[in-house]
């Protein structure tokens, strides 16, 4: 059940939730970082009507702030809902994205139940926010028995998938197994996102566009493609994901691939800062220093300023980077296994990523709602098994940090 809606006062929602006053100061309303501003303006300011002031999404907005809810719960409890069982036939662990980790949950719970029911299984899952990042990652992933591993694992980033020390390990074992059958979506049609080796599930993306300030972009032409942004007209104008490490790295592994070192260099050089994207949302229309020309985000955050007159959201012409939503499960568990790799890429859970996530979903039965030519940029299965991702994602890190310190000096 939802703990906030549009009706409640900005006041009564930080009073209740104190945790969620980060949220709307990093989120578009700084002034109630004033306790004065907070108990007044604060006492008779909708949450409905605040949003739709700003032309914000107000679905989009409660989900953020339910999240920082839940993800504050989860710091007393590791999970939502305490689901731990002992002796657990089904072990399933992961991150979810942060704005579709509730509602997913919530229906993730009601197929529990009745899988649980049916198959006369206990199962033991623990899915965090997205924001706990490489650490829990790590942590859960790098062990010395396949044992050890979680029956279902599901989360985005390259790190965690293709780590010498942990997955790639297992997958040459043959350990795990893809067990989803949909028919792909169109808009991934000829971009090889399918694992032909059939050893990691792939369910939805996380893509990378350009978010450009209107007000700071002066004469300088709205850039078009990811080699536009190495123009040396760009440099220090850019603000690029550098925390977001899963999309972070996408990016950058992208650029070394069809750029090579020298794209990764340039891409640096135009770095003027990092800034997550949420601080971009803050800062548009905002008078303040070293504003960035671009922004490069994930394409959710557009959606907080989707009708602003001083933003333009641009979707790269050769294809907007991916970080995929990746699944893995384990090739001996596959008759408990398959009923839930269903119902984790069925057009249900897809409808909640791409509609609420703007995650494209990969099943063909889900609209993905995307703007006219909105094409993908992948890495590719072929590259991925024909490199060392883990090394790579050293060197091309390094790469992007010397090159733009070389420019901050």
């Amino acid at each position: 059940m939802n703990k906030i809606n549009g009706k409640m006062t900005i006041f009564e929602i930080v009073n209740q939730y104190p945790q969620t006053l980060d949220v709307f100061v990093n989120n578009g309303f700084s002034q109630f970082e004033d306790e004065k501003k907070l108990k007044s303006v604060g006492k008779i300011l909708k949450l409905e009507s605040a949003l739709k002031s700003k032309k914000y999404d107000v679905e989009t907005y409660i989900n953020m702030l339910e999240d920082k809810i839940a993800e504050t719960e989860n710091n007393v409890d590791v999970t939502l809902k305490d689901t731990r069982k002992e002796n657990a036939d089904i072990n399933i662990t992961g991150l979810l994205p942060c704005p579709v980790r509730v509602p997913l949950m919530e229906k993730f719970d009601g197929f529990l139940e009745d899988y649980q029911r049916r198959y006369e299984l206990k199962v033991d899952y623990k899915l965090e926010a997205a924001s706990l990042g490489a650490d829990f990652l790590k942590n859960i992933l790098t062990v010395d028995s396949a044992d050890k591993l979680p029956d279902v694992f599901i989360s985005a980033g390259f790190e965690a998938f293709f780590g010498k020390d942990s997955v790639e390990k297992f997958k040459n074992n043959d350990v795990f197994k893809d067990l989803t059958d949909f028919e792909l979506n169109e808009d991934f049609k000829g971009l090889d996102i399918v694992d032909k080796q059939g050893h990691y599930s792939v369910i939805s993306v996380v893509p990378a566009v350009f978010m450009v300030n209107l007000q700071e972009l002066g004469d300088l032409p709205v850039p078009q493609s990811w080699e536009d942004i190495f123009d040396e007209k760009y440099r220090q104008k850019v603000a690029l994901p550098v925390g977001d490490f899963d999309l972070f790295n996408g990016i950058l592994l992208n650029i070394y691939k069809d750029y090579g070192k020298e794209g990764v260099e340039k891409l640096g050089k135009s770095l003027m800062k990092s800034m997550h994207p949420s601080q971009m949302v803050k800062n548009a229309g905002k008078k303040i220093e070293e504003k960035p020309v671009i922004t490069i985000m994930p394409y959710f955050f557009t959606k907080m300023v989707r009708d602003s007159k001083t933003m333009k959201v641009v979707w790269p012409s050769d294809g907007a980077i991916i970080s995929p939503i990746f699944m893995l499960t384990k090739r001996d568990k596959e008759k408990e296994l398959k009923p839930i790799a269903d119902y984790l890429s069925s057009p249900e859970v897809g409808e909640i990523l791409s509609h609420r996530g703007l995650f494209p979903s990969l099943n063909n039965e889900v609209d993905n709602n995307l703007p006219e030519n909105a094409p993908f940029k992948w890495l590719g299965w072929d590259y991925i098994y024909n490199n060392d991702i883990d090394a790579l994602i050293k060197e091309v890190n390094t790469v992007f940090e010397e090159s733009a310190s070389e420019v901050t000096v």
